[in-house]
């Protein structure tokens, strides 16, 4: 199923569109452990959302993420993008975060 397609069909939580953020930051910073076509899944499934409120995680957080996807000075920003993903890390509950990464593992088989 295409990513879009199913963001329409199954509109994420606030909650949830703060966790699809800070997996983007993990995968920025280096530190993600999924495999290529996983990153490449949540890399839609953030795109798909990263115009959808969230609730600890916004407009701040989406423009730190654009300028390091797109950033020729990308190893400049990378320490700074990690330490944003631990905070944001920390303010997600655990529950939520495994939550979300077993819907998106069920349904967009990712994780």
């Amino acid at each position: 199923m295409h990513v879009r397609q199913w963001v329409l069909e199954h509109p994420l939580s606030p909650a949830h569109v703060d966790c699809a953020t800070a997996v983007m930051l993990k995968i920025l910073d280096g530190k993600c452990k999924m495999d290529a076509e996983e990153k490449v899944v949540m890399a839609l499934l953030y795109d798909a959302v990263k115009g959808c409120p969230g609730v600890i995680l916004g407009a701040d957080i989406y423009a730190l993420i654009e300028t390091a996807r797109y950033s020729h000075e990308y190893d400049e920003i990378r320490e700074f993008v990690y330490e944003k993903r631990v905070l944001a890390e920390t303010m997600i509950s655990r529950p939520v975060m495994k939550g979300f990464k077993g819907m998106v593992k069920i349904q967009l088989k990712c994780f």
